[in-house]
C-alpha cells in the first residue's frame, strides 16, 4: 500500500459523503403524481448526517429534472448552513453549462457521458478534449465553482486534469467495484493528483461492501458520492439507518488507514 501522509492526517482529515439524489428521482418519475419529493429526501439526507448532496441530470431528463436542479439549489439557500455542499454532475453541454452557470453550487463534477448512457462508464481523455476542458473549466472558475474531473484509474489522467485547471479528479470506480482494476491503480491516480496540487473525489458502485477497504487504501479521499447503493440501502434501514452505516464505514477506513500507517512507522 502507498503511504502519502503521517498518521496525523488521516485523523484529520474529513472525507464527505454526499448522497446523489438520482435514485429518487427516478422513482418519483415513474408515476406522474410528484412524489417521493427530491427535495424532502435532501432534507432527510442531510438531518441524517450527509455533507453534501449530488445530482446529474440528463438531456432527457429521465431521472433529475432541470427544475430539481434550480430547486435543490434554493433548499440549500434557505436552509443556510455554508458546510453543506451542492455537487451537480454532467457532460459540459451549452444546456448544461447554462444550467450550473445560473445556478448556485458548490461543485461541478464534468463526465464523458454520451446523452443515451444508462450510467456513466468512463472518465474523461483529459489529453484528447484538452482545449475544450480548459475553456470550460475556465468558465466555470471564473464563476465561482469548483470543478471536479471524472477519470479512469490513470495517473496520466491525473496529471491532466491539473493541466486542463481541475482542482479535484473524481475517480471512477466501478471497475474496482467489479473486481476489473486492483486498488493499487486507484492509489497510484490518488497520489499522481495530490502531488499535482489537485484534491480527490471518488464515486461509482462504492457500497457498504467495498467502501472502507477504498478509504483505508486511499483515506485522502475528499469526498465520495453515492447513489443507487445507498439509495437501495435506504429501502432497508431508512435514510437514517443508511447514512449512519455509509458514514461508519468512512469513519472505519479512516481508523484502518491510520493503524496501517502507524505500524510502518513503528
Amino acid at each position: 500500500m502507498l503511504v502519502f501522509c503521517n498518521v496525523s492526517c488521516y485523523t484529520n482529515a474529513m472525507t464527505k459523503l454526499s448522497v446523489n439524489l438520482n435514485k429518487v428521482a427516478l422513482l418519483r418519475n415513474q408515476r406522474d403524481i410528484g412524489y417521493p419529493d427530491v427535495i424532502e429526501h435532501a432534507r432527510i439526507v442531510l438531518d441524517a448526517g450527509a455533507h453534501g448532496v449530488t445530482a446529474h441530470p440528463r438531456p432527457d431528463e429521465r431521472h433529475i429534472r432541470r427544475q430539481d436542479i434550480k430547486d435543490l439549489s434554493a433548499f440549500l439557500q434557505d436552509r443556510g448552513d455554508k458546510a453543506v455542499e451542492f455537487n451537480i454532475e454532467g457532460y459540459p453541454s451549452d444546456d448544461f453549462l447554462e444550467l450550473v452557470l445560473n445556478t448556485p453550487c458548490d461543485q461541478v463534477t464534468l463526465v464523458p457521458d454520451d446523452p443515451a448512457q444508462r450510467t456513466s462508464d468512463h472518465g474523461w481523455d483529459a489529453t484528447r478534449h484538452k482545449v475544450m476542458l480548459q475553456e470550460t473549466i475556465q468558465t466555470l472558475t471564473n464563476a465561482g465553482r469548483r470543478v471536479s474531473l471524472f477519470i479512469d484509474p490513470d495517473p496520466e489522467m491525473a496529471k491532466e486534469a491539473a493541466q486542463v485547471g481541475a482542482e479535484r479528479i473524481e475517480l471512477y470506480t466501478g471497475p474496482y467495484a467489479f473486481g476489473d482494476t486492483k486498488l493499487e491503480s486507484y492509489q497510484q491516480t490518488a497520489k499522481a493528483a495530490l502531488e499535482a496540487g489537485l484534491a480527490v473525489n471518488a464515486g461509482h458502485d462504492l457500497n457498504l461492501d467495498n467502501l472502507a477497504r477504498f478509504i483505508a487504501a486511499i483515506p485522502e479521499t475528499a469526498e465520495v458520492s453515492i447513489g443507487h447503493a445507498i439509495t437501495a440501502d435506504a429501502l432497508l434501514y431508512g435514510w437514517n439507518g443508511a447514512v449512519a452505516a455509509y458514514l461508519s464505514a468512512i469513519e472505519y477506513g479512516k481508523k484502518e488507514a491510520a493503524a496501517t500507517n502507524g505500524n510502518k512507522a513503528a
